[in-house]
């Protein structure tokens, strides 16, 4: 990282970004070109899990290769200045590289899903077969993550 004193080396603030974060930003690469989408995430032992649909860019990208990277991003404020040049803003982010797999398995996919629900609520549901047989997950391992934040 060019600039060390914006970094963040304790796993534990890496981890409260990440279950702190609304969103994940997954990027997979097909033929040299970059694909980047949003998504609903769950997190849990290095691991992350999104939830897609069984087919799609996204899906046929990763059934080619399956590098990907992520980032999290959250405690966005806008700092201005007096000068257009010093505007800036504040945040904490993450970004880091894994391997991706797709699981088909249904208790693989319903455990995913807990994991997935536990992110966003307390409230979790019994999944209907025809949901979880039209369903993928997406789950990440993680190979390696940074931390990156200004002005906290």
């Amino acid at each position: 990282m060019r600039k060390k004193e914006r970094e963040i080396t304790d796993t534990a603030v890496i981890e409260s970004i990440i279950l702190k974060s609304s969103v994940c930003r997954l990027a997979m690469s097909e033929n040299d070109r970059p694909y980047i989408v949003p998504l609903c995430f769950g997190y849990k032992d290095n691991t992350l899990y999104f939830h897609s649909a069984r087919e799609g860019k996204k899906v046929d990208i990763l059934r080619k290769n399956t590098k990907v990277c992520f980032e999290f991003d959250t405690d966005h404020e806008i700092v201005s200045s007096e000068s257009p040049c010093k505007w800036t803003m504040k945040y904490r982010s993450v970004i880091g590289k894994g391997k991706a797999s797709l699981i088909h398995d249904p208790e693989a996919k319903r455990q995913a899903f807990d994991i997935i629900m536990h992110h966003y609520s307390d409230k979790v549901s019994a999944y209907s077969e025809a949901g979880l047989d039209n369903s993928l997950i997406i789950k990440v391992e993680i190979e390696s993550m940074t931390g990156k934040q200004l002005g906290y």
